[in-house]
């Protein structure tokens, strides 16, 4: 059964980014429900392998903490090789006839990559060291660029700008921030 437009799951922006050796990943915390908000402080980033990789996710929620349980287990068996673990994790989303069904899309970063993992085998690296996923994805991927060429604010003050910004064009996205620092 497939859900229908108006009670489709809506949310998110989640933006990683590396500027001068900091790297930090944010999100916001809306979940809407049709036209609906249902809840404005989720968790949608996530420290995980000793707090040395920072995951987050847009989708649906069980599908991102099943494809989050995966990409772990990955990166623990490739010791904390996110790549590797990236690249294993799309063929078996993509491959698996359980994975593929998932609708999500997942961020991922240590302190010298950032990599987005979607069902559709794509693991790719930005040319600039920032990306963005979600309805909000766009907006915020626009002002971190700006922010990122044009000010010194540091890669966390340029990642909660960027999601403010989103959050004030978006209507899925709030400014129930969550950062996530790795240095």
């Amino acid at each position: 059964m497939k859900q229908n437009e108006e009670n489709k799951i809506r949310s998110t922006t989640v933006i990683a980014l590396i500027k001068d050796g900091q790297a930090a990943m944010g999100a916001d915390g809306q979940v809407t429900l049709g036209n609906t908000v249902i809840k404005h402080t989720a968790k949608k980033v996530r420290k995980i392998y000793n707090d040395k990789v920072v995951t987050g996710f847009a989708g649906s929620t069980a599908d991102a903490f099943t494809l989050l349980q995966r990409f772990e287990e990955k990166v623990e068996s490739f010791r904390g090789n996110i790549y590797r673990a990236s690249i294993d994790l799309a063929k078996d989303w993509r491959t698996d006839r359980y994975l593929r069904r998932l609708e999500a899309m997942m961020v991922v970063m240590d302190k010298e990559r950032i990599l987005l993992i979607s069902g559709t085998g794509d693991v790719i690296e930005p040319d600039d060291g920032i990306i963005a996923i979600g309805s909000g994805g766009p907006y915020a991927l626009s002002a971190a660029r700006a922010l990122a060429k044009h000010s010194t604010l540091s890669a966390k003050e340029i990642v909660e700008e960027s999601l403010k910004i989103a959050g004030e064009i978006c209507i899925y996205t709030n400014h129930s921030i969550l950062i996530e620092e790795l240095s």
